[in-house]
């Protein structure tokens, strides 16, 4: 397939002001606008450079003849949950869980899923090699505002779990939305399910002033004292466009994004009897095996939300997601989805009268981890192509459905190039702490010792 000149996983992220400049955004925009027409939905999470970039993003778009709806700030899947329902595209201005700096553009489909490699490199080749559209200027559509979205997503998430049940177990719940576009939707979720709410982060701010917005383990120290010294049932943190939940557990534990997972997966095949279940190479073997246990089929595919969404609706999958903590309910958004993933583990704790703690020790045992490494994009592809033929040559059996997965008595590990960022991820997974470590190391010594003779 041709090499993408700009997009990456899920869209097109950069510095903002640096490379993403609001002339850049609007020819990336009009790009788009020339292919999908008709309306355009746009809305960003709480960066300092959102509005900006949004301002770019509809003149670009009005420009080849798009009208455009501003849904205001609010999560991805909310955005994508209005496409899906109203509207001929989108375009959601954010930069996920990357630190302030960063900004980035994610377009949609009209299903509302990140669009297609094949549109993708469209959109580039109109950018750098053609001219996008430009209207008349008598010609020119008008722009709309949509202020409702947010109450009526908020609505929908509620219509999902079995509210009356998670009232009635009466939770204390700590929220940490890290500051992000959560802080407009999942308090008011949580109000509405009655559980007595403590926030964290709870104010919008796009300098994330409380943490970092990635919701890792180290980052949320401050939740988990909280949680611990509260008392409380369970702690969820959001990254900075609440399409991620990571869950707290009522001893203070962090919980790994694939047993939030897993735990969701058992509850939706049991309430349906079965179903299929889709995920990527990197997410647990527990995955499979619940799977397996509960009357339901499994694929993996190469990681993304965006290619795991567009499997769920090619083959009316039942329910996915990636290990960490973006988890997609297809019936109702084709993306990962931070507020109803919240609600979820509520109503699971609630019908089952159990602990977090208890529900998670319950699940297939396996250990994790999770390392990275920074690489310079363009020697990416060669390093991989190194490590595939040593560990080929060593008996070793791989998968090259995405970076470079291989699989060892002990365990796998998976050696994958970010999508987003000069990074090399090493996940690994093993029935063994100590190997699991191992192996992620060993992934790390791989991509060293091929970064170093490239």
């Amino acid at each position: 397939m041709v090499k993408k000149r700009l997009f990456g996983t899920f869209g097109v992220r950069r510095i903002a002001n640096e490379v993403l400049t609001p002339e850049f955004a609007s020819r990336l925009a009009a790009s788009y606008g020339t292919i999908v027409k008709g309306k355009i939905a746009i809305g960003g999470d709480t960066r300092t450079t959102t509005k900006m970039i949004k301002n770019a993003i509809a003149a670009g778009l009005l420009s080849a003849g798009c009208e455009v709806v501003d849904c205001g700030i609010l999560p991805t899947p909310a955005l994508q949950y209005a496409v899906r329902n109203y509207y001929n595209g989108g375009i959601m201005i954010t930069a996920s869980h990357n630190p302030p700096k960063y900004n980035g553009i994610k377009f949609l489909d009209d299903l509302g899923i990140g669009i297609s490699d094949e549109m993708d490199l469209a959109v580039e080749e109109i950018y750098f090699d053609k001219e996008p559209d430009r209207v008349p200027w008598n010609q020119i559509p008008e722009i709309f505002t949509n202020d409702r979205i947010i109450d009526e997503y908020i609505d929908e998430v509620l219509k999902r779990v079995d509210v009356e049940a998670i009232k009635n177990a009466k939770f204390k719940v700590i929220l940490d939305p890290g500051s992000g576009a959560g802080c407009f939707t999942s308090p008011y979720i949580l109000e509405k399910l009655g559980v007595q709410l403590i926030t964290l982060n709870a104010q919008a701010d796009g300098f994330f002033p409380g943490r970092d917005p990635e919701p890792t383990e180290i980052n949320l120290q401050t939740l988990i004292a909280t949680v611990k010294e509260l008392k409380a049932d369970i702690g969820f943190a959001h990254d900075g466009d609440a399409d991620r939940t990571i869950c707290i557990d009522e001893k203070g534990n962090f919980v790994q994004g694939d047993k939030s997972f897993a735990l969701i997966e058992k509850l939706m095949l049991k309430e349906n009897g079965g179903g299929l279940i889709v995920t990527t190479v990197a997410t647990s073997q527990a995955i499979e095996d619940i799977a397996v246990e509960n009357n339901g089929e499994f694929l993996a595919t190469a990681v993304g939300d965006l290619i795991v969404a567009r499997k769920l609706h090619e083959d009316n999958g039942l329910f996915g997601g990636e290990e960490n903590g973006g988890l997609i309910f297809p019936e109702f958004v084709y993306g990962r989805d931070a507020a109803l993933s919240t609600a979820k583990i509520l109503e699971l704790m609630a019908k089952e009268k159990k602990p977090l703690s208890e529900l998670v020790n319950e699940l297939p045992i396996y250990y994790s981890q999770k390392m990275k490494i920074e690489c310079d994009d363009a020697i990416k592809e060669e390093i991989m192509d190194k490590i595939s033929e040593e560990v080929e040559n060593l008996g070793f059996k791989i998968d090259r459905t995405d970076g470079v997965k291989i699989f060892k008595d002990e365990g796998w590990v998976i050696i994958r190039p970010s999508g987003t960022e000069p990074i090399f991820r090493s996940f690994s997974e093993s029935k063994s702490e100590t190997d699991a470590e191992d192996l992620a190391n060993w992934g790390i010594s791989l991509i060293k010792k091929y970064k170093e003779s490239v």
